[in-house]
């Protein structure tokens, strides 16, 4: 592995928690999805990987202060890159991706680099991993079943649309069916329960 790389991780592990729906183990799934998706894409993956490692390095902060991750996690991702001795113009090309990643957030990312980690991070809200961390969310956030069910709806059911690039809209099409089956699924089993 390279050793560059491998300084932005320890940074980065150091920086988040290690569980959580956000946890570093998140990051590590975007990571690999981020090299999926890159490599089938043909983007610079010195911009994509560093991108992918930092992206969600404010969450923390966002939890305690309000403070959008997006937006801090780009400046925190900058200020680091540049003490390491990183590229300028990666650096640059890396907090835009970073800014640019989140579902709500109103940049769109430009770049291919870019919207390659905003579909990693969408495609590890779906599938079998998806459920795993919405019901993990709710449980953070003290809510119900009812409330994962609905984030099915108001998010994760729209991100196969969302999906910038060819490669992650194919992953998206197989991890959005079987969401869609466990949905329907549990609706059932809850509707049964209430009869």
């Amino acid at each position: 592995m390279d050793p560059v790389v491998e300084t932005i991780r320890d940074h980065a592990r150091t920086v988040m928690s290690t569980g959580g729906s956000h946890g570093f183990d998140h990051v590590e799934r975007v990571t690999a999805l981020c090299e999926r998706i890159g490599n089938a894409e043909g983007a610079d993956m010195a911009i994509v990987i560093p991108a992918a490692l930092l992206h969600d390095i404010a969450r923390p902060l966002e939890k305690e202060q309000g403070i959008p991750h997006e937006k801090e996690g780009a400046r925190m991702a900058t200020e680091f890159l540049i003490t390491i001795g990183y590229d300028t113009g990666a650096v640059n090309a890396i907090a835009a991706a970073i800014r640019s990643h989140r579902f709500t957030t109103a940049e769109e990312p430009k770049s291919l680099e870019a919207q390659v980690l905003s579909d990693a991070d969408k495609l590890d809200a779906l599938g079998a991993v998806g459920i795993a961390r919405t019901f993990m969310r709710a449980g953070e956030h003290g809510t119900s079943m009812q409330d994962g069910i609905d984030h099915f709806y108001e998010k994760l059911l729209k991100l196969p649309d969302r999906m910038y690039t060819k490669a992650a809209r194919q992953i998206a099409l197989e991890r959005h069916a079987f969401l869609s089956q466990f949905l329907g699924r549990l609706e059932d089993e809850m509707a049964d329960r209430m009869e």
